[in-house]
This record gives C-alpha cells, structure tokens and sequence, in this order.
C-alpha cells in the first residue's frame, strides 16, 4: 500500500487543453465502439436527411469497408468541412436538449469516425454542385468537386487504423458483420416505408446480398405487417398480434407475438421509443411482465413495439451511442406496455400458433419408401360414392348399412362441428379430445386446457373480491434505509390491495401488519426487499403479484380435470365451448399449447392426397 502510484508524477500536474485530434479519438471510443456502432450513426444520418433509399455495404465484417449510400437532401461544398466538425449539426441550435425529434443531435459521430479511420463523404444537394471531403486520421483535406447525381455517400475505410489498440479488442469478421445486420434490421422495422439493402462486399466483386426491405405501402400496420412478414418471417407476421393503445399521450404500436410462439432466448425483442431501436431495462422488464402470466421463466416473448410521445417527456441525452432513455413517468410507460399486451392477449382468446400444428405435422410425418418411389393415390372419393362402395361391396346385413348411413348423415348435420373448436369425436388415452371441425380436427390436451379455464375463473374471483388478508399475531418489523423505507410505502396502497399491509414503524423501519392468506406462513422481510428490489430496478413491483398468481396457478392444477380420467361427450363438448370463450386458453399456465388443429388438407398430405 506504501508503494507509489507509477500514474501520478511527483512534480505538480499541469492542466493543458488536449488537441482537437486527441478529443476526436476520446469521443470515438464513446460513439464507435465497434463498425456496427459506425453502420448505425450513418444509417440514421440518412434517415435524418429524408432518405427514401439507403444502400449499405460492408467489407470484413466493416473493419476494412464501411458504404452508405442514401437519396436524401444532401449537402453542399460549404456543409462538408462544418459536417465533420465536432459538435456541428443541422439537427438542433442547442436551445432546447429536451425537444429532440432527429435520430442524431450531439454532432459528433462523422468527426469521430474521421479521426480514428480514412472517411471520405461526397454529397450533392439540389441546385448545387456535387463535392466531397476526405479526413484520415484526424487530417482533413480540402473540398473539391466530384460526381454524384443526388444525396449522400460516406465511405469508410480501415476503421480504427489510426488506433491500432482498439483492432484488437474487435471480435471476429463474422461476429462483427452479424452485428451490424442486426443494426440495419432493426433500423428497417423502425421506417417500414424506407427501402434498405445490406451487402456484404468482402472477396470483392458486386457482393453478396445479405439484406433487402423494399419500401411498403399502405397504413403504418400494414406496411409493418408485411415489412416484419420480410426481415422475420412468415411465421412470426402470422402469429402476431396487432397493438395499439394508449395512455394519457403516449402510444404503443405494433405486433407482438401469440405465447405459444416464444423463443427460446431474447433474440426477437425489439423495442422502440420514437422510432429509435434502445435496449432499454425498464422496458424489457415491462414486456417479460405482460407475457408472466402465459409463459414459463426459461421462454422468451417475441415483440416489435414502438413507444410514441412528446419528445419533450422522454430524454434520450443519456448515453453517447443512445442506446438508453430516461422517461419522464417511466410508471405510465410500463404501465402502458403491460395493459396493452395482456389486453391484446386476451382478446386472442383461444387462439394458438401455427407453428403448433406444423411441428405436429413434423412429428406425424410417414416414413419414407423403401425404394423411395412415390406411391400415387387417386382422388379422395366424395362421401356419396364411399357410400354407394360400401352398400355394394361390404357384407352387412341390410339395417347395419342403413344405420351406418344414418350415423354419417347425422354426423353431417350437427351443428358442432361449426364451432372454431369443432364438436367431440373421441378421447383417447383418456387424456386427449379428438374433436371434428368443419375444415379438419383438433387434439386438445384435456388437463391442459381445463387448468387454464379453472386459473382464469380464480383470477376473476381474486380480482372481484379482492386478495385475503390474513393479519400477523405480532407485526414483524423490516428495518430499512429512510429512502427505501419511503419507496416501499409509496407503493402501500397497491399492495395492500393484494393482501399486503405495510405501516411506517419510525426511522426507516415498517411494520408489516398483513400478508396475502393465499401464501400461507410468509417470511414477510423476504417479500418486502424483493419487491423493494423490483422498484429500483423497474421503477414498479409485480413480485407479490407474480407470487400470489402462482398460487392460484397450483390451486388450479390440483382442480383441473386429471389426465386418465374418462369424459363423456356431452364433458368433453362442454371443456370445447368454454375455452372458446376464455381468454388466453390456448396455452396452459406454463405458456404449453392446449391444443393443436390440423387442417383437412395437412392430413391429407400425410397420407399423399395431394
């Protein structure tokens, strides 16, 4: 510890401006972390200048080759030496940080970018000449005239040449180039009515197309639709769920995903705070809450959101790569995002994804032909001949085959069969209903579906009488800091309308006084630091709701129909009817699919009907 500090000079420090050049390279380790932080900060130049198409392109994962190409509105020969001046933007005049409403504002990447790699940006506005500028490690060179029929081009080559140290902490080329398709994607869901390409030029030649999201048309839901259909797949835009809603000025928008389409890890999350990708914790939080109550912890939802407001209630001045933000009422932001899934996903009611039925039709695949011939098949008969083959061929007796044409007949005609869930044909197993639909059938997993339909009918009887409490002998006191202590009983209210009663004790201490019945014996100190750990972190706390949901979820397990228990029809048609009318009966409490449908077509190709 007696040891000098080899950093420190016994002489006194003496205080001096750095150059302009060592502030540029200081800033560009804040902005330009790696080339996908570079792709991100020219992206959204061009998205600032109006640009309708942008070209991007890419060599070595960007370390040796960074394009973007852009038809906005340019910029003369006298913006190009101010365009690469650090602090210099035609975004904002510096008056008002709070009203920001460009994707870039601070003036500092193009300034960055050119001191610690080669940058070379020719531009042409309208009426103008075109012209460009080149800067390489800090050096600028002189304007000069150029050919360019309209917009921008930024080029950048051998980015952080000028800081060999920062190469080496670079990942490989192609972890690098998956991160900046990341960047372009999510630049891509945010402006669907913008067309954006990707190319991977490395090897030379034209490249390899790695990206496309041509320009949509239509409203802002239809040209997202389909834009979404494009980057993420079909799977994901025929299992998502239109939202929007809103809540005193602030708008959500977008798709978010059915529970039985949830990932395995959080790689379809997208969130947006007035068309800006963040990656924000209060609203990841917001959207892991609204999906708890239909997903298990080790699954993922999948979501592209969008946040609109006034610039002036969100501060996105808070990190130099923007990748964070600060709302004025983060309670109402969260707040938002979770009523409106959960209300989107209610009124889903019972639907499930498609994948469902498809990873079936995977598993129910036939196995193939020894000497892989196909076997043709004629067409499927109408049920008129079937019946007309079988009086002719088969030896009933004459009242068997007109009872078996009855019971065909009938079967036709009964009006169950038209119901989204069909009517019951058979439970096998003595787990499983077999139900017929009017265009295929439905395999329901009996136990399954009736806990979801028994944890719904708690919820609404919690949420009409309210939670249990049940009230200490001795109130046990938590000792916390005077801040925490105010924290928690600000939320007081709330919590004890789920069975919580907390009371100021003096100091930073509260007295628990009542604890949800529904829990039982309670370490109550436990449950208030949770919950205080949840308010600082999420600014808000659903831990004892989460608790006392688990609960219920357990009671509703243990008074579910049971597998192996035989149903009547009249019990398995009436389990049918009731889960077209509960919400979220698609999938169990665990976020597992209740039932799978395969259309008459689906089977029909397993058997080679087609």
């Amino acid at each position: 510890m007696n040891a000098e500090n080899p950093n420190i000079s016994a002489a006194r420090p003496v205080i001096r401006p750095l150059d302009e050049a060592a502030i540029n390279r200081i800033a560009a380790g804040e902005v330009v972390e790696r080339p996908a932080s570079a792709v991100k900060e020219l992206v959204e130049n061009a998205l600032d200048a109006g640009a309708r198409r942008i070209a991007v392109a890419y060599a070595d994962g960007g370390k040796t080759l960074i394009r973007v190409t852009d038809d906005g509105c340019g910029m003369t020969s006298a913006d190009l030496p101010l365009a690469i001046a650090r602090h210099a933007t035609s975004k904002i005049d510096g008056s008002d940080l709070m009203n920001i409403r460009s994707f870039g504002f601070r003036g500092e990447a193009l300034a960055s970018l050119g001191a610690v790699g080669r940058l070379r940006i020719a531009s042409r506005a309208a009426g103008s000449d075109a012209a460009e500028i080149e800067v390489a490690g800090g050096r600028i060179g002189a304007v000069r005239p150029t050919a360019l029929a309209g917009g921008t081009v930024v080029e950048l080559c051998d980015l952080f040449y000028a800081t060999p140290a920062r190469l080496k902490f670079l990942r490989s080329d192609r972890a690098e180039a998956q991160a900046i398709r990341d960047v372009v994607l999510r630049l891509a869901m945010a402006e669907p009515f913008v067309a954006i390409t990707l190319t991977d030029m490395s090897g030379g030649g034209s490249g390899r197309q790695i990206l496309r999201a041509d320009a949509e048309q239509g409203d802002l839901f239809d040209a997202l639709e389909a834009r979404l259909a494009g980057l993420l797949g079909p799977d994901f835009a025929a299992n998502a769920l239109p939202i929007d809603a809103e809540r005193e000025g602030i708008r959500l928008t977008g798709y978010a995903a059915l529970p039985t389409y949830s990932r395995g890890a959080a790689v379809e999350q997208f969130l947006f705070v007035n068309a800006r990708p963040v990656r924000d914790r209060l609203l990841l939080g917001a959207l892991r809450a609204a999906y708890s109550d239909v997903l298990s912890r080790d699954r993922h939802p999948a979501a592209v959101l969008n946040l609109s407001c006034d610039p002036e209630r969100v501060d996105v001045n808070v990190h130099p790569a923007k990748a964070e933000v600060r709302f004025r009422e983060p309670g109402i932001a969260r707040g938002l995002i979770v009523s409106g899934l959960r209300h989107a996903l209610a009124e889903a009611g019972h639907r499930a994804s498609t994948t469902v039925a498809g990873m079936t039709l995977g598993a129910l695949r036939p196995e193939p032909q020894g000497d892989g011939a196909r076997i043709y098949q004629m067409d499927r008969p109408s049920q008129a001949a079937l019946r007309a083959a079988c009086t002719a061929q088969a030896p009933l007796a004459p009242e068997l085959a007109e009872a078996t044409v009855r019971y065909e007949s009938e079967a036709a005609a009964e009006p169950e069969t038209g119901h989204p869930l069909g009517a019951a044909r058979a439970q096998l197993h003595e787990n499983y209903i077999v139900a017929q639909t009017a265009t295929g059938m439905v395999i329901v997993d009996q136990h399954a579906a009736h806990e979801r339909l028994v944890y719904e009918r708690l919820k609404r009887q919690r949420d009409a009488t309210g939670v249990a409490a049940q009230a200490l002998l001795i109130p046990e006191i938590v000792d916390l800091s005077p801040g925490d202590a105010d924290l928690v009983l600000a939320h007081a209210v709330p919590l004890k309308a789920l069975g919580l009663t907390l009371e100021p004790f003096g100091g930073g201490a509260i007295a628990v006084r009542e604890t949800p019945a529904l829990l039982g014996e309670v370490n109550a100190g436990a449950l208030v630091r949770d919950i205080l750990d949840e308010l600082h972190d999420l600014g808000a706390s659903g831990k004892l709701q989460t608790r006392i949901d688990a609960v219920l979820s357990r009671m509703a397990c243990h008074g579910s129909v049971r597998s192996g228990r035989r149903m009547r029809v009249e019990e398995m048609n009436a389990l049918l009817r009731e889960m077209e009318a509960t919400p979220l009966s698609g999938q169990c409490n665990h976020g597992r699919p209740t039932y799978v449908e395969l259309k008459l077509s689906d089977i029909e190709r397993l058997f080679g009907r087609t």
